[in-house]
């Protein structure tokens, strides 16, 4: 696994990684920009990225995986993909930031593939403070489901894994900054 890790620390780093001021979500500055959808939506980084998710899920008795809309798309397709080739199959779950306002009104996406209790897993693609994690955690609480743990592809390492802590969900990460750059050199 450390030679897809690197492999993809390497097409995160050319692809995602951008230095300079930027403004975040959080309305936090930063010195550096991470766009991980790009390599999350790139042929090569979403298998990379479901292997090794999947290499950490191994970990846990799960039905499967979630995240919050947008940036956790890509992830849980990769994720639910290559867990049918690994033979562990694994079901995903979307969180809408607004409920649809039509139909079941709901916030949660696909839960027709789980059973109330079910265990999950969390996935993020950047993690800075937290807040869209823990909300998406909130919401699929709320539908009945049992989150385990969280996993990202980034921790910035800004305060969000304490804040996971907090609420009682542990966050593991493929990469922090340091990392990310120690493994593309």
């Amino acid at each position: 696994m450390i030679d897809n890790k690197r492999r993809l620390a390497k097409l995160l780093l050319e692809k995602s990684y951008r230095e300079g001021d930027f403004v975040l979500a959080s309305g936090r500055q930063s010195d550096y920009y991470f766009d991980c959808r790009v390599v999350a939506l790139h042929a090569e980084g979403s298998r990379l990225i479901g292997l090794l998710f999947n290499d950490f899920l191994k970990n846990f008795d799960i039905r499967g995986v979630g995240g919050m809309t947008m940036g956790a798309d890509p992830l849980v397709s990769a994720v639910t993909v290559t867990s049918v080739e690994l033979g562990r199959p694994l079901h995903g779950l979307l969180v809408r930031k607004e409920a649809k306002g039509h139909g079941t009104d709901q916030f949660v996406e696909g839960l027709g593939n789980f059973g109330r209790g079910d265990s999950v897993v969390m996935l993020e693609d950047v993690v800075t403070t937290g807040s869209s994690l823990l909300k998406a955690c909130e919401r699929v609480r709320s539908a009945g489901l049992n989150i385990v743990a969280a996993c990202a592809v980034l921790d910035r390492e800004e305060g969000g894994r304490e804040a996971l802590e907090a609420a009682g969900c542990d966050l593991s990460a493929l990469f922090t900054r340091r990392e990310l750059l120690a493994l593309a050199h």
